[in-house]
């Protein structure tokens, strides 16, 4: 069984789940999934953080009843 789709579901998870009470806490949350997200896929983790951090503080921003 490989450990792919498992690290996937993970970090989906965890994606839906992001939460924090400040933007640090947010962008920090958000960045670590994305990171772990795109370095599971293979792809640049670094580019993969600054896009988690930023969907997820952007997210919360919009939808400050579901963060």
């Amino acid at each position: 069984m490989s450990f792919k789709p498992v690290i996937l579901a993970a970090v989906a998870s965890l994606g839906l789940a992001a939460c924090g009470d400040s933007v640090g806490e947010q962008a920090l949350i958000g960045g670590a999934v994305g990171g772990v997200g795109t370095a599971a896929l293979g792809g640049n983790a670094v580019a993969g953080a600054a896009v988690g951090a930023g969907a997820n503080v952007l997210y919360c921003d919009q939808n400050p009843a579901r963060c």
